[in-house]
């Protein structure tokens, strides 16, 4: 198991990423690439290691291999996730689209298939850590109400009008949030894939369409005939009912 004494993102001036995956040479060109970029590498083979590491110090990213020894990386991102607040970046060797679309419900930031460029990865790492940063200034709702949800934005989980939590995935809350926070206004798939892994849908990605199928059935919003999250034709989706912020 994961040590939770530990494992809390890293707010020095350094950031700190730990690289988890069986191939000792690409980890050995990561760390190179990733600290001559100022960045704090470790690099570890597999899951055990890396609960090892994670309970010595805090890191804010993880880069997670897909296909491991042993724990393959989908079941390491959901212990991750579920026991921790760190970013996370899979690689995958895998084109499959439905590997992608797990990974992100499993709660990964985004993923990067291999084989890829350092720049592309560094820019994907540079796009999380950014995301997860506070914005200065702002005072953050510390809720979301409408159509008898409430949407915590602490404990990342919807409540229904009964009181019974209803947990999100990331990507599930990542979509729903910001859908929230632009209520009544059109948000376009470009918009909400950048929300939910830092980059524009391609043509063929559905991860937001799967990701809003989802988020309707947990909101009990009919999939053929939407009142909630309405599908704009060539446009993107909109959040149709009016929210009341909570500080």
């Amino acid at each position: 198991m994961l040590s939770i004494g530990k494992a809390h993102p890293n707010h020095g001036m350094t950031q700190s990423i730990l690289v988890v995956d069986d191939d000792a040479e690409l980890r050995a060109l990561l760390q190179t690439y990733l600290g001559e970029q100022g960045f704090a590498v470790a690099a570890v083979p597999d899951g055990e290691a890396m609960r090892a590491a994670l309970a010595a110090q805090a890191y804010d990213l993880v880069i997670l291999d897909l296909m491991l020894p042993g724990e393959d990386g989908l079941a390491l991102c959901r212990e991750l996730r579920n026991r921790l607040k760190i970013s996370i970046l899979m690689l995958t060797a895998r084109g499959d689209e439905l590997d992608r679309i797990i990974g992100l419900e499993m709660g990964a930031d985004d993923y990067l298939p291999k084989p890829f460029h350092p720049r592309e990865l560094l820019a994907r790492i540079r796009s999380i850590l950014r995301r997860m940063q506070d914005r200065p200034g702002e005072a953050p709702a510390r809720a979301l109400r409408f159509a008898g949800w409430t949407l915590d934005i602490g404990m990342r989980h919807l409540v229904g009008s009964d009181g019974v939590a209803v947990p999100l995935s990331t990507g599930e809350f990542r979509l729903l949030h910001a859908l929230a926070e632009g209520a009544n206004r059109v948000m376009s798939r470009d918009r909400l894939m950048d929300v939910l892994s830092g980059r524009e849908a391609g043509p063929f990605d559905r991860s937001v369409d799967v990701m809003i199928s989802r988020l309707r059935r947990r909101l009990g919003d009919d999939a053929r005939e939407p009142a909630l999250i309405k599908t704009i034709r060539n446009e993107g989706y909109v959040l149709a009912a009016p929210v009341e912020r909570v500080a």
